[in-house]
């Protein structure tokens, strides 16, 4: 009887370690995600200024041209 108690606790212990892990897992995948989320808005802000910038210096290369 001891034995089958003993081999109930480690099945348990398992299934307990097994849901750490994935809960974890998911965790981590969720922060994973959300990084790239947050570096690709970066990124596509990094390119909308780059064209603004590139867009007004054009415009005032042209202005200057023109007087």
């Amino acid at each position: 009887m001891a034995n089958q108690n003993n081999n109930q606790n480690q099945q348990n212990n398992n299934s307990v370690t097994k849901d750490v892990k994935n809960t974890a897992g998911s965790a981590f995948e969720t922060v994973h995600n959300a990084l790239e989320t947050t570096e690709n808005v970066a990124m596509s802000a990094v390119d909308a200024t780059k064209n603004a910038a590139k867009h007004l210096t054009g415009n005032a290369d042209q202005n200057q041209a023109r007087q």
